[in-house]
């Protein structure tokens, strides 16, 4: 029981790392797919879209990694996101720093 909660506290440090999170995902796009389609705004060093065990459909959100804070904002600054005519809901992920998240929790 304690790995699985160890195991998700990871998962939930990790994502922070990412730079956009990606939601309202049409369920026929998956991954590589969306891999192609964000990387006409730069280089995607990674994807994490997360599949639903039970269902084995992704869970329409996912995380993109892009190389360089430019690339980031090529993103952001394009008005509407629409992939198989469904319109993506993107959010910037904040990055701070330890002594940041430190003085926050204090």
């Amino acid at each position: 029981m304690a790995a699985a909660s160890a195991v998700r506290a990871v998962g939930r440090r990790s994502r922070r790392l990412f730079d956009i999170f990606v939601a309202e995902i049409p369920w026929t796009v998956s991954s590589k797919e969306l891999k192609e389609y964000f990387s006409q705004f730069g280089s995607v060093q990674r994807c994490q879209l997360p599949f639903d065990r039970e269902t084995g459909f992704h869970r329409r959100y996912c995380w993109i990694k892009f190389s360089t804070p430019e690339e980031v904002q090529n993103v952001l600054q394009k008005d509407s996101h629409i992939l198989e005519g469904s319109k993506l809901a993107l959010k910037q992920q904040i990055r701070r720093r330890r002594s940041q998240r430190k003085n926050q929790s204090e």
